[in-house]
């Protein structure tokens, strides 16, 4: 099978934006949602009500990939399936390595949504010695000292970094220097990259942080006063803020 250092893919060059780059694993997700239901079509508003987004943004996203639909029968879930997969590079082998192999890391490797989307762990990699030849999820974890090596040999050119923060923008020079081009970042720290490689950052704390403020505006709605303040006995505060 073909390797991600040698095909990348066209979305860039064709140019769809980035929102809708976005929401393309969305639709997929979905649509073979729909595929192992064997449903054969779907309309662009039941499509949309399943992937969390309006029918005339998805009819705007897809138009950049030249599918239309067809009115009064909708599309075709299997071709849109194809369709999507072929725009995100999903119709090819993408040998990732996983850097950090503690239980976050862990918990990736054991991941088996990565291969049925394309994806294949080519290696795990941490810096304790100790670590150095125990499988996880049937994979041996090798040195931080065969990274390079590692990555030629592999043809890798999407690195998932999962260690502490302290170590984790070394790691990513060391990555991009071996000629990882794309990074999946889990570590709590922003990472610096030189121009041509993508991050995506993963970062659970942040996402609970916003969820708590949507709970605290909630309960501020609820309360009548804005987040939901309260004094320090616990009651409404008798100021009201101005």
């Amino acid at each position: 099978m073909a390797t991600g250092r040698n095909h990348r893919p066209a979305t860039r060059s064709r140019g769809i934006p980035e929102a809708t780059v976005a929401r393309l694993p969305l639709y997929l997700r979905a649509l073979t949602a729909l595929s192992e239901r064997s449903v054969p079509t779907v309309s662009s508003e039941e499509l949309a009500a399943a992937a969390g987004v309006n029918s005339a943004k998805l009819r705007k996203d897809f138009s950049y990939l030249g599918s239309y639909g067809t009115r009064g029968v909708g599309y075709d879930v299997e071709y849109l399936v194809y369709q999507i997969s072929r725009e995100l590079g999903l119709t090819q082998d993408w040998p990732v390595v996983i850097v950090g192999i503690g239980n976050l890391g862990a918990a990736l490797a054991n991941y088996g949504g990565f291969a049925s989307r394309g994806f294949r762990v080519a290696a795990l990699i941490d810096a304790d010695p100790a670590m150095a030849g125990k499988p996880v999820a049937g994979i041996a974890v090798q040195h931080t000292d065969e990274l390079e090596k590692i990555i030629s040999d592999n043809g890798v050119s999407i690195g998932v970094i999962a260690t502490p923060a302290g170590a984790a923008q070394q790691v990513c020079d060391r990555l991009v220097a071996a000629g990882v081009t794309s990074i999946l970042n889990f570590a709590p720290t922003v990472l610096s990259v030189p121009e041509g490689v993508d991050v995506r950052k993963v970062d659970l704390s942040i996402e609970l942080q916003i969820l708590a403020f949507h709970e605290q505006r909630k309960a501020g709605e609820e309360s009548g006063l804005p987040g939901g303040r309260k004094g320090p006995d616990g009651d409404m505060p008798a100021v009201m803020p101005a």
